[in-house]
């Protein structure tokens, strides 16, 4: 039975969606710490679960549920190879965060105007 994506715990989240909310969204999703030394290696190169339980330590079924999490995001692709599936990357998909900071970094170099009491 297909799961509706509205009601999922972790919806999809548009890789390219501008605006700070959209990057805290990303940023949240990949806060957990599992996940961002998943995404470092997969930036590297496409690799699969055992690749990645091997080089991380962790049970083959906590790296899949963390995969499964970044892909239904839509922030790694999967691709399957055999009896193996490799996972990568998605083109993009960091681009609204680097953005939205970029943004918000470039705005906090200067001192903003005070409203008037």
């Amino acid at each position: 039975m297909p799961t509706d994506p509205a009601r999922s715990r972790n919806p999809p989240i548009a890789p390219a969606a501008p605006g700070l909310p959209a990057a805290a969204a990303v940023l949240r999703l990949i806060a957990d710490t599992l996940r961002p030394p998943i995404l470092e290696l997969l930036a590297g190169e496409a690799l699969c679960v055992s690749h990645l339980q091997q080089e991380l330590g962790a049970k083959q079924t906590l790296v899949s549920h963390h995969l499964k999490t970044l892909r239904d995001a839509g922030l790694v692709l999967s691709e399957p190879a055999g009896r193996f599936v490799y996972y990568r990357l998605a083109p993009g998909a960091f681009d609204g965060v680097r953005d939205a900071v970029t943004s918000l970094a470039m705005t906090s170099t200067t001192d903003p105007p005070r409203r008037p009491n």
